[in-house]
């Protein structure tokens, strides 16, 4: 009760700090390219280059073809790449968050807890650039808006707080171990193998399938492709929408009490 408590008056808190968060965010964002002569193209250029590579050895030099061949290669690929890309990017900048902010975390008054959303919200930014390329591609093979989009933003929060429990998690962890940022990106890496980004789930025998359910970002990367090219609800996948709510609901509260038991050690530590 005391941490359900605490967990949503942080929130209210956040509703009066948005203006913090959104400036903080901005900053961040506009730091991380900082004295580059293309500034944003960089981090616009790795991910492309990234998803035309794979394109082109699965869609030309391997001959990939999906089961439903009416859908282009590179828009399943987009569809599971752009979140997986938000997530990645979005974890690793959180879990850092803290010990880049040092000089915040000995502010008294200052909330450290929103150090991980600021990252996330950067990340987000260039989230939000990539969705609009995605767009246009669908546009230029002949997808039109549907009423399906309007649940991107479900899918996109979902994401949010998936990655804001694994970030205050990761984060307060980070102080005390530098080995954990080692652990993430290996688990990173493993995660993007054994997510359908490039591949499809229906290559799974279906005895296997609660084991890829236990990577919530299947649900997320097959809910954006839902909206984008299959026009399904969210709610149509019951099984998954629960087994994704209750991981997720998991990891946001280990993450809270985490953060919540070792954030009296950063000043410490730091």
């Amino acid at each position: 009760m005391i941490i359900l408590k605490s967990f949503f008056r942080f929130f209210k808190d956040l509703i009066k700090s948005k203006q913090l968060l959104y400036v903080l965010a901005k900053n961040d964002f506009k730091e991380q390219f900082l004295g580059s002569y293309l500034g944003i193209l960089w981090a616009i250029l790795r991910p492309i280059l990234f998803m035309i590579i794979v394109w082109f050895i699965f869609s030309i030099g391997f001959k990939r073809h999906l089961e439903n061949s009416e859908i282009p290669f590179i828009l399943y690929l987009m569809c599971g790449y752009i979140p997986w890309f938000f997530f990645s990017d979005a974890i690793s900048g959180g879990m850092n968050s803290i010990i880049t902010n040092k000089y915040l975390v000995k502010k008294v008054n200052f909330r450290v807890s929103i150090l991980p959303i600021v990252k996330i919200l950067s990340a987000l930014f260039l989230h939000i650039i990539f969705l609009l390329i995605l767009i246009v591609v669908l546009f230029l093979y002949g997808y039109s808006p549907t009423i399906y989009w309007l649940q991107l933003p479900f899918y996109t929060f979902m994401m949010f707080i998936l990655v804001l429990g694994i970030s205050w998690f990761t984060s307060a962890l980070r102080v005390f171990m530098k080995d954990i940022s080692q652990i993430i990106s290996v688990v990173l890496q493993l995660g993007f193998w054994v997510t359908p980004i490039f591949w499809s789930i229906k290559m799974v025998p279906e005895k296997y399938m609660f084991v890829l359910n236990l990577n919530p970002m299947v649900y997320i990367v097959e809910g954006y492709r839902n909206s984008f090219l299959y026009n399904k609800w969210f709610w149509e996948s019951t099984d998954y929408l629960i087994c994704f709510l209750s991981i997720t609901l998991f990891l946001l509260i280990l993450g809270v009490v985490v953060f919540r038991r070792l954030r009296p050690h950063f000043g410490d530590v730091l």
